[in-house]
């Protein structure tokens, strides 16, 4: 199955789509028969679509190839961008770029070896009309279901796979980014840009006064000063490698073949270690919260650096390793805060989907204690003290 997170976007779709008719289920699998007919050159024909829950703006289908060329396998899953009559030119610009980006990512995944592959494999894609046609990656649990279920041990080996996945990945593609740049050039996409640099940067910048202003905490010159070194995540000191960039627990999926990722809107090259703290955090780009403790995240981490150190040797030295990831959570902290706090450019509230999820300010404080805990085992007592401070005045602001 192929289940793409439902949290709030923008009701919007590419300017060139046709509006999905009377029946829409029947108009999206038609089109992915058509799809399908040209692309393999003999009639495809689709039945039984089962409705996988895609977004405010997609339709997710599994569909079953009742006719069709050896090539293709008995089962697929089809994504449809929809049209909504609230779109706007802006927003339709935004949603192109991302089916864009989602392209590109399947494109580049599929040209990888299928043990490398991060995601779905890309059968047929049509840009004008925002279809995609992918494998289908069967019933398995998300890690976000296996997280719900409560079971401390089953979390751990699913987070566990979960890191593994992501070396893996990023051990495959740590030499991709040009190739990945010239499937952008011919998608016509090269001027896009990497959104979480600009926004990472401000929030560097501008979350003390946030912070001042809202909560009455003043941030220490040392604290400022390890914010303004997380910048070398971003910039040419990073280690990169492509990321789905979404890695919020509703879009890892467990399958036979371990752990594979799931909506790749915003893929991309971006530092490792970013990927790697994700979980750690935990999951700041989302409302999703699963705590772990100390010896968790170190058994994440190593779990984690064990795929990748083969390609980046220098990650095999902890002086190394532990100050780039405590930057990496110290970074993402305050991004999720400049994000989320009140009085702050926000996302919407959670819609509380599922338990995992809590609300902004118990994110918020879960976030800062989590870093808190990491600057102490790291030793850097300003950051910790000052993260403390944070999440107390979160908690009294409720």
């Amino acid at each position: 199955m192929v289940h793409f997170a439902a949290r709030s976007r923008a009701r919007v779709s590419l300017s060139s789509m046709h509006a999905v008719a009377t029946d829409p289920v029947t108009e999206v699998v038609q089109a992915a028969q058509r799809l399908l007919t040209r692309r393999t050159g003999a009639p495809v024909t689709l039945v039984d679509p089962v409705d996988l829950g895609g977004s405010d703006r997609t339709m997710v289908l599994r569909v079953r190839a009742e006719e069709n060329p050896f090539s293709l396998p008995k089962t697929m899953v089809v994504k449809k961008v929809l049209v909504h009559p609230e779109g706007a030119a802006n927003g339709a610009d935004t949603t192109r770029e991302a089916f864009l980006r989602e392209t590109v990512s399947y494109q580049f995944g599929t040209a990888l070896r299928p043990e490398n592959r991060p995601g779905a494999e890309l059968f047929a894609h049509d840009v004008d009309d925002g279809l995609l046609v992918l494998s289908d990656l069967g019933s398995g649990p998300t890690l976000a279901d296996v997280l719900l279920r409560g079971d401390e041990l089953a979390a751990q080996h699913g987070l566990m796979a979960w890191a593994q996945a992501l070396g893996r990945m990023h051990s495959a593609t740590a030499d991709g980014e040009d190739d990945f740049k010239a499937l952008l050039r011919r998608a016509d996409h090269q001027a896009w840009t990497y959104p979480l640099g600009s926004s990472a940067r401000a929030a560097i910048k501008h979350l003390p006064q946030l912070l001042a202003t809202h909560l009455g905490v003043p941030t220490p010159a040392a604290v400022l000063d390890r914010a303004a070194r997380t910048e070398r995540l971003l910039g040419p000191e990073a280690l990169r490698a492509f990321s789905p960039s979404d890695l919020c627990p509703d879009n890892a999926m467990i399958t036979d073949d371990g752990v594979r990722f799931l909506d790749f809107e915003w893929g991309g090259f971006r530092d490792v270690t970013l990927d790697a703290a994700y979980a750690l955090v935990p999951f700041p780009a989302c409302w999703c919260i699963h705590e772990v403790t100390d010896a968790q995240s170190e058994e994440l981490v190593q779990a984690w650096r064990a795929e990748v150190v083969g390609v980046w040797p220098e990650l095999a030295d902890d002086h190394v390793l532990w100050p780039r990831m405590l930057d990496a959570q110290l970074l993402w902290v305050w991004l999720s805060t400049y994000w989320f706090m009140p009085g702050a450019p926000t996302r919407p509230d959670p819609g509380g989907h599922h338990p995992l999820t809590y609300t902004r300010s118990g994110a918020l404080q879960v976030r800062w204690l989590q870093l808190a805990r990491a600057a102490e085992r790291a030793g850097d007592e300003a950051v910790a003290s000052h993260a403390r401070v944070v999440a107390h005045s979160l908690h009294e602001l409720g």
